[in-house]
């Protein structure tokens, strides 16, 4: 498979998309567990059907010693028992902030409070800065359609 356009060779794209990448580097200094990152990143690109994120932060998640279990268990993550309340509570601000087409009013007022059991503000604005940055990558991905596969730990770290 190949990718419709490499977006890489515009200019003005590829200046954008390093902004991206900044902004995601820029979210690994929050207090948000790594951990929970990745499965937040995992969650909005299997709703989004973005293979090449999927492959990414699989990978990444595992490298930084995620389970494989879990990892397998994201798509289900609610009838799972291997994810802790805060995860849950990410988990589920992932869905309905990559959803939002999908829910007249966009985040329920029961998800916020939820979350905000288990994060406090700066937290939750990593949280919500983080699903917005990933639904960003995915898009881009799959309008382009971007093969996976061969994503290497590290490159966009």
């Amino acid at each position: 498979m190949e990718a419709r356009l490499n977006i890489m060779a515009s200019p003005v794209a590829a200046k954008a998309i390093k902004h991206l990448i900044a902004a995601s580097q820029a979210l690994a200094e929050s207090t948000v567990p790594a951990a929970t990152r990745e499965l937040v990143n995992l969650r909005a690109s299997q709703i989004n059907g973005c293979a090449g994120c999927i492959d990414m932060h699989t990978k990444e998640a595992t490298a930084a010693g995620e389970t494989a279990v879990r990892l397998h268990l994201v798509a289900a993550w609610r009838e799972a028992k291997v994810f802790t309340e805060a995860e849950r509570a990410a988990l589920e601000l992932a869905e309905e902030g990559t959803r939002i087409a999908d829910a007249a009013g966009g985040v329920t007022d029961e998800v916020w409070a939820n979350a905000a059991k288990y994060y406090d503000e700066d937290q939750l604005a990593a949280l919500v800065t983080q699903i917005a940055v990933i639904n960003a990558f995915n898009r881009g991905n799959v309008i382009t359609q971007q093969p996976a596969g061969d994503y290497q730990v590290g490159r966009h770290h």
